[in-house]
């Protein structure tokens, strides 16, 4: 069943089409008609086109107009590259490889370079074609840069979008409600406000990536983007585990867990008011003081002749971890908006990005995806080589409007072959039927320019805003209706426009489908297997290291071993986040019912992160008597292997259920029951999150 677009869709791609229509017209009329320079005209035209409907830049409004204006010297440089490199068909090719590599390759580094690269890309295409013409370069120049000042101009003053709610406004009204459901907690003792965990547990969801726009999902390698991924990282978990809390049974009253409980509520309150004034949170000093506390008052409270009911502890363990939670959040938020700054007393592996500076972060990031098995990196070299065979068989057939191949090439490649071709069939289709409209109009209005000219404002009003709503037929088709009127007031042009137009299309499309059947044709549907698979196997020796750094049972192990393997399953939780990001993108697909849960599978491996951070900061006790090491010893290698099992995805799923931990004797240090019911809360989730991902798909895992 085919969506259709919505109201709001429509409305923003009119709002999008009238912004490209008057920058377009505004620049190809004067320099058509009152100055004669049919190449600046061109360019002028084409420059809109290319940042605005080719590559719709994300944000809105005043983000967009400064995105397209910082692009302005790298389209004239890759402008000015095109015209030099345009002398030999081979080195046309050599650069057409190089810079829609280094292009779409650098989509990994944000939201503006993966949005503005296919437009980019459009002005090394127009420039790298004969004629061979150095001398044309400062009308090209001058072109590229009317087109992209009017752009950026009719982004700010032609029907400019609503500013979109940010990711940080959207935090911040996430922990003002995790501060009222504390509140709620803290007066009731359980939060029995109805619905008040769905709200929770839904809020958590409103914060991943997939329910953002484009343009408000922290990506990008820079510490600000850093911090803010991982500041709604945190704050997911903190409502999910807030969620937990209000339905646990009731208990008596623990004034430790509602002081610590009252005290989450205000650092809640007051990061939320620092990311609505963009500047940096005040620091966690004071909630850690309140965690260091509760540590205290739970040790001299299991002093005493009878011991803490095991459900308290549950309890307990689950305030701390939310108080947690809201420490990560508050760093993370002062790291954003503060700079490069020390992080004092908090677990240095987890904002390890805290001190590097910016260069670096980007180098990483760069270096990180610089591997076969990176989906970034799959799609850059699938678009470099497609593009560069697309010039070079433009170029030996000596194709009139050879970029035209390459544009196909550019708009119709998709990720999965199957996409490819169904795109290619759309196209196809359009392209004829607009080249048959194209070719009675030329045939009917001959050398009439003014008829061409009268057109050419409503044909781009109108393929502007069909195209993207309808798909490639439409795009296609009305895209080349506006290519033969803009080229009839250029050069005299005869009905054979359309036919130069089909024959260009359909080779376009033979090399797309060419490259889309033999360069990953799959997509990202196995990457993102075998990402998980590579995921769950490196996390798993972590839970085994987090549990003998907490209990002090294996110290040359955790030496040898945590701090590597912390950095691997960070390193394999990004690339299993790109290519799961890419699959839910692409319209193929396992049904619902056979596909494993990947979601639970990456929520596995965040939690096993934050235990490792935290666990042997906040439950540390090396004193553990036999009964006890051995049933943490047990579960840990239960779930280790279980984690190990789980990674081959076996198509009945796993089982595990974890035995309770042994009941504390009046010789156990005090310490003792704590220290199980942390490691019992975590353990569990991660034995659920297992079971999950491998299990039917009939419910979702927790957001975490």
């Amino acid at each position: 069943m085919v969506k259709r677009p919505t109201l709001a869709e429509s409305v923003g791609a009119g709002r999008r089409a009238a912004r490209v229509t008057v920058a377009a017209a505004a620049g190809f009329f004067p320099a058509a008609y009152l100055l004669d320079q049919p190449v600046t005209a061109l360019y002028a035209l084409f420059a809109p086109i290319a940042l605005g409907v080719l590559s719709p830049v994300p944000g809105s409004g005043r983000r967009r107009a400064l995105t397209v204006l910082l692009a302005l010297p790298v389209a004239a440089a890759l402008t000015s590259l095109g015209t030099a490199l345009a002398v030999q068909t081979w080195s046309a090719v050599a650069g057409m490889l190089f810079v829609a590599f280094v292009l779409t390759f650098g989509a990994v580094c944000g939201p503006r370079p993966a949005g503005t690269a296919p437009g980019l890309q459009l002005f090394y295409i127009l420039a790298c074609f004969p004629p061979f013409a150095p001398e044309t370069l400062p009308q090209r120049l001058t072109g590229v840069a009317v087109g992209v000042t009017l752009l950026v101009v009719c982004e700010l003053v032609v029907l400019p979008d609503r500013p979109e709610s940010s990711y940080r406004d959207r935090i911040a009204d996430t922990l003002d409600l995790a501060a009222r459901a504390a509140g709620s907690v803290i007066r009731t003792g359980r939060g029995p406000e109805p619905g008040l965990a769905v709200r929770l547990r839904a809020a958590g969801r409103g914060l991943r990536f997939s329910h953002q726009p484009s343009g408000a999902r922290p990506t990008g390698a820079g510490r600000t983007d850093r911090a803010l991924a991982q500041a709604g990282s945190a704050t997911r978990r903190l409502v999910d585990q807030l969620a937990a809390l209000t339905e646990m049974p009731p208990a008596p009253t623990d004034l430790a867990s509602q002081d610590l409980l009252r005290g989450t509520a205000a650092a809640c309150a007051e990061t939320a008011r620092s990311l609505r004034r963009t500047r940096p949170a005040t620091g966690p000093e004071l909630i850690e003081e309140m965690i260091a506390q509760f540590l205290a008052a739970r040790e001299a409270a299991s002093t005493g002749r009878t011991p803490a009911p095991h459900q308290v502890l549950l309890r307990q363990s689950t305030v701390l971890t939310i108080a947690v939670s809201a420490v990560t959040v508050r760093t993370a938020v002062a790291l954003a908006f503060g700079g490069r700054r020390p992080v004092h007393g908090l677990p240095r592996e987890q904002f390890w990005y805290a001190r590097t500076p910016t260069v670096g972060l980007f180098v990483i990031r760069l270096a990180g995806n610089l591997t076969r098995r990176s989906v970034v990196f799959q799609n850059a070299l699938r678009t470099a080589l497609g593009l560069a065979l697309a010039r070079l068989v433009a170029g030996s057939l000596d194709l009139s409007h050879g970029f035209w191949v390459l544009l196909t090439v550019l708009t119709l490649g998709r990720t999965t072959a199957g996409a490819t071709w169904s795109a290619v069939r759309a196209a196809v289709v359009g392209t004829l039927a607009g080249a048959l409209a194209a070719g009675l109009l030329l045939i009917g209005a001959g050398q009439a320019t003014e008829v061409y000219a009268y057109l050419l404002v409503p044909v781009m009003l109108l393929a502007f805003t069909v195209g993207p709503l309808e798909g490639p037929a439409w795009a296609q088709g009305l895209f080349t209706l506006v290519v033969s009127v803009a080229f009839a007031q250029i050069a005299p042009v005869t009905w054979r426009l359309a036919e130069m137009r089909v024959v260009d299309v359909l080779t376009g499309s033979a090399v797309g489908l060419l490259c889309g059947v033999l360069a990953w044709p799959s997509g990202a549907r196995a990457e993102t297997r075998r990402s998980m698979t590579a995921l769950l196997r490196a996390a798993a020796p972590v839970v085994r290291a987090t549990t003998a750094a907490t209990t002090g049972s294996d110290p040359a192990r955790v030496t040898d071993t945590v701090d590597q393997a912390l950095r691997l399953t960070r390193h394999r939780l990004r690339m299993a986040e790109s290519a799961y990001a890419q699959y839910r993108t692409e319209p193929s697909g396992p049904a619902p019912e056979t596909e494993p849960d990947y979601l639970a599978a990456l929520n596995f491996a965040a939690r096993v992160l934050v235990g490792g951070y935290w666990l042997p900061r906040t439950a540390q006790a090396h004193d553990l008597p036999p009964d006890a090491l051995r049933w943490v010893r047990d579960v840990t290698e239960e779930v280790e292997t279980a984690a190990v099992r789980a990674a081959d995805f076996p198509p009945g799923g796993i089982r595990l259920r974890l035995t309770p931990p042994p009941s504390p004797t009046p010789r156990s240090p005090p310490r003792i029951p704590a220290l199980l019911a942390d490691l019992e809360v975590w353990l569990t989730a991660l034995a659920a999150d297992l079971r999950t991902s491998t299990g039917p798909r009939t419910t979702r895992p927790a957001p975490s």
